[in-house]
């Protein structure tokens, strides 16, 4: 195969990202696909790469196969791969992952899994690699699909039948600790059904069940059930994934489709969790006694397009999202647990039922229309729509109790997006959305707390009313940008854009009235005046808007895909509650960084990749307008991140992949006391090989290759507590397609 000379743009590339040039690169669609044929879907229409003035990935089918060998997680997959998602908690809990130190929108085939009424982060953990075909990632804030993506989105593809037939795909494997290979045992299994008829039908089935065991730490330490403080941990489950996509073609120009994801989880804690210094571990002398921690998730979705329509062409998706997650149940601990639900007994303060379910349902109905409008001018594309949803949120301690007010919300959008190419190498693209919510509180009473002081005393937070009622807030969000087409190969973009995020109403409702004003001693526990209550209206809901500005460069060849690109990350208002004052803090915030990917074929057997990002973010903490303290480390654990990895195919069909990941600690003064929490820096190395057996695949994989012992920086940051990294594990299967 001739080897074309790069372009300039593509050496200054290479040679910036020399050092970090050795894990996965910007576009990790396979090489042989047509770089003008990658289009993605993150930006709400179909477009092309060349035409999203954003940081853009996509990772392809035959690379989320090699992130399977490691092991059958979303979260870690993606951090591996992109520079902008933070490390994971190696947990089922998302908590502190953020992309560019802000929320990420977690879409399935285009439709938001989030819960915006009560924010909680299991979700990526959750999703089935085997079902997904690919993984596009859109970074910066965006508003085109709604709240939740002041960070980035990311859009998982479900897979769906192609080919004529009938195929079946059967993967197993096993996974162990080396710590203690019979107390780890990690067995899964995955079944998939896809196939196309004559008449138009295809149809893609995936189910997939998993347990895991005891993990391990690097230095052969049995990891806590719950190190992140009731989210659930990732040792003692058991999950099951279902995962379909139906579609039948009317005509050429007409689809209809029906895809569902049913998610199931329960994780059986032996033992509860001490969080106190060195790290969070099990406490091996107090057995666990709340229920399991659990998930029981569903998601439907029903898809119309008509490239053929009068307008253009036309999608419409509705969606209906049933969500019931168990927490776990969780002791007082001071200070990582100050406050609980009350016993009544200050020596043990700690109710029984100090454990909660949330219930999520959420509907809705999107439409999206390109129109083309060369009759005003040439290349002119308007892409508009609205949505239309309906959320209800609650959520309860295990004996029935409200722990917030059942919430209900109608959100109402509409949006209009330009794109318009001015000569052969200038595209220019900006838009704005309008959203409208209407949220209805009902009255409750808080449960009643005890709120820890040390150790040993605190105070009781009585029952409290908290009087609802109906409110209304909007957001209105723009975005410009244009991308510069330099070669065939080589294109600068950038610009500017807005995204929103809704405050957490759930958890300030949770909250409402746990300060010094509502308290009474352990000895007067009821010293409120009757008809004590506080107001929801007191909060004062409103959206955060973030805006984005980047300015990158990016190369895709037949050898050499590779990215570069700055940006800055600003926002005036904040999401986080102020008990003392039953508000939303008013606070200035500003993330910036750099990210770096590359991926080249050094040889026709052999190829080097890599990714490199850094970014840091300072904010207003005591709200006098300047910018006087570092963001948390649960917004920015790691300052550095980076991934090499070399990927050699023998003759035969044989692939070896190693790679190595690094993060750097952080210690920062996070307020103006000089507040530190200190995350210490890691590295861990990954090896992984297949080769065809038997008309299918046999696949070897060892994450953690020299079982290092590391903090991991994420998990850490939740609780400023240290959490450790998983250690060595090996993992043996084979996957056949017949």
């Amino acid at each position: 195969m001739s080897r074309r000379c790069a372009t300039p743009a593509a050496l200054a590339l290479s040679v910036l990202l020399a050092p970090a040039a050795l894990a996965q690169g910007s576009d990790v669609t396979p090489p042989a696909t047509a770089l003008g044929e990658v289009t993605v879907t993150a930006t709400r229409a179909p477009r092309p790469i060349e035409q999203v003035p954003q940081t853009v990935q996509v990772i392809g089918r035959e690379e989320i196969e090699r992130q399977l060998f490691l092991g059958n997680n979303a979260a870690n997959a993606i951090a591996r791969l992109v520079p902008g998602f933070s490390q994971t908690t190696e947990t089922i809990s998302g908590a502190s992952e953020t992309f560019r130190g802000r929320e990420v929108l977690v879409l399935l085939d285009g439709v938001p899994l989030n819960t915006p009424l009560r924010d909680v982060s299991r979700i990526l953990a959750l999703i089935d690699l085997n079902a997904i075909e690919r993984v596009e990632t859109v970074a910066g804030a965006s508003s085109l699909y709604g709240a939740g993506a002041t960070g980035g989105t990311i859009n998982l593809i479900t897979r769906r039948g192609t080919e004529p037939g009938l195929r079946f795909t059967v993967d197993t494997s096993l996974r162990a600790f080396t710590a203690n290979p019979g107390r780890s045992l990690q067995p899964q299994l995955s079944l998939g059904a896809s196939g196309r008829t004559e008449g138009g039908f295809d149809f893609a089935l995936t189910a997939t069940g998993r347990q895991t065991n005891v993990t391990y730490d690097g230095a052969g330490r049995e990891m806590p059930s719950d190190a992140l403080l009731g989210q659930g941990g990732g040792d003692r489950t058991r999950f099951g994934n279902l995962t379909g996509r139906l579609g039948y073609d009317i005509d050429a120009a007409r689809r209809v489709e029906l895809s569902a994801i049913l998610i199931g989880l329960e994780q059986d804690p032996s033992w509860l969790t001490l969080y106190t210094a060195p790290r969070a571990s099990p406490d091996f002398s107090t057995a666990y006694t709340g229920n399991t921690v659990s998930e029981r998730s569903a998601s439907f979705s029903a898809r119309y397009t008509d490239t053929d329509f009068a307008l253009g062409r036309l999608s419409l998706v509705g969606f209906h999202n049933d969500i019931t997650k168990r927490f776990s149940y969780s002791r007082y601990s001071y200070p990582a647990n100050s406050v609980v639900y009350y016993s009544g007994n200050p020596a043990a303060p700690t109710s029984p039922a100090n454990q909660t379910v949330l219930h999520s349902q959420r509907t809705g109905l999107n439409a999206t229309v390109d129109t083309p409008l060369a009759g005003l001018l040439d290349g002119l594309l308007l892409t508009w729509g609205g949505d239309i949803g309906r959320e209800r949120t609650q959520q309860e301690l295990i004996d029935g109790r409200h722990v917030f007010t059942p919430l209900r919300q109608t959100n109402y959008a509409g949006f209009g997006q330009l794109q318009l190419p001015l000569g052969e190498r200038l595209t220019l693209r900006g838009g704005l959305r309008y959203e409208r919510f209407d949220l209805e509180v009902d009255d409750y009473t808080r449960p009643t707390a005890f709120f820890g002081t040390s150790a040993t005393s605190g105070f009781v937070l009585p029952a409290l009313a908290v009087t609802g009622g109906n409110f209304s807030y909007d957001a209105v969000t723009y975005n410009l940008g244009a991308t510069i087409q330099l070669t065939p190969e080589d294109e600068i973009y950038g610009g500017w854009s807005q995204g929103f995020s809704l405050p957490d109403v759930g958890s300030f409702t949770r909250r409402a009235g746990l300060s010094t004003a509502y308290a009474c001693p352990v000895t007067r526990p009821n010293c409120l005046p009757a008809g004590a209550s506080v107001s929801y209206a007191m909060i004062g809901p409103e959206a955060q808007l973030v805006d984005t500005y980047e300015l990158g460069l990016r190369h895709r060849g037949a050898e050499l895909n590779a990215g570069l690109v700055g940006y800055v990350s600003t926002s005036d208002e904040g999401v986080t509650f102020d008990p003392t004052t039953n508000r939303i803090s008013q606070q200035k915030e500003l993330i910036y960084g750099v990210e770096a990917t590359a991926d080249y074929a050094l040889t026709p057997r052999l190829r080097l990749g890599g990714m490199l990002t850094w970014r840091e973010g300072r904010y207003d903490s005591n709200g006098d307008g300047k910018l006087d303290s570092a963001l948390p480390n649960n917004r920015i654990p790691s300052p550095w991140r980076g991934a090499l990895s070399g990927t050699y195919s023998f003759d035969g069909g044989t692939v070896v992949r190693v790679e190595g990941v690094a993060f750097s600690g952080r210690n920062e003064t996070i307020d103006t006391r000089g507040t530190r929490h200190k995350i210490a820096q890691g590295a861990t190395m990954n090896l992984s090989a297949a080769t065809p057996v038997g008309g299918g695949q046999a696949y070897f994989a060892v994450e953690n290759l020299f079982d290092a012992a590391y903090q991991n920086p994420t998990a850490t940051a939740v609780r400023n507590l240290p959490v450790e990294g998983l250690g060595r594990t090996i993992t043996l299967g084979y996957r056949i397609t017949f």
